[in-house]
């Protein structure tokens, strides 16, 4: 797999390469864009030297936080946001022995099980869940049978709806373009 989120040719191979930074870039994409967020993950990885789970829950917190305070900010909230990712870490180590990419091949789970298991996750909620779930069926060869339904519309061919879309700055605007449309209409709907 290929990924071409962030615009940045060594954030994204990062992204491409290991499954834990993929995980990372979602948890941090919230309240700042998705090429801010994606990108977040090489920042650690050149600031701490590395992205291993281990390395990441073993940080002291306060000086994780400074990791992420760091010019340019790994995220526009450093500390709950480098809270949250030391969390994620250390779920990963201690539940599935440091390899992320168990969350969606140990046992063959069906795509049901695999978005349990990323609802199981710290700062993974039910959307988050879904998105990362059609981005690992659309742009990472997940096969997991069931997987488009369980993502619900993010995992529809064509929607635009999230990261899992994104492909080139065509399909970025795109996306865009709908969330824009969703803010709007959600705005419309509460008067």
């Amino acid at each position: 797999m290929e990924l071409h989120i962030t615009g940045d040719p060594a954030a994204d191979k990062l992204l491409s390469d290991d499954a834990f930074a993929l995980l990372t870039g979602m948890l941090l994409d919230q309240q700042v864009t998705m090429e801010s967020a994606f990108s977040g993950p090489e920042k650690i990885r050149s600031r701490l030297g590395s992205m291993d789970p281990a390395a990441i829950a073993g940080c002291d917190p306060a000086g994780f936080v400074e990791i992420f305070r760091q010019s340019p900010a790994v995220h526009r909230y450093p500390s709950s946001m480098a809270g949250r990712v030391q969390a994620l870490a250390e779920t990963i180590q201690r539940e599935w022995n440091g390899d992320a990419t168990a969350i969606w091949t140990q046992d063959a789970p069906d795509g049901r099980e695999v978005l349990r298991r990323l609802k199981g996750l710290p700062g993974f909620g039910e959307q988050k869940s879904k998105i990362f779930l059609a981005l690992l069926g659309k742009q990472c060869g997940l096969q997991a049978e069931g997987w488009r339904e369980a993502a619900g519309p993010y995992g529809q061919d064509g929607a635009y709806l999230s990261v899992a879309d994104i492909v080139d700055p065509e399909s970025l605007g795109k996306v865009r373009a709908s969330k824009q449309a969703a803010k709007k209409a959600a705005k419309a709907a509460k008067g």
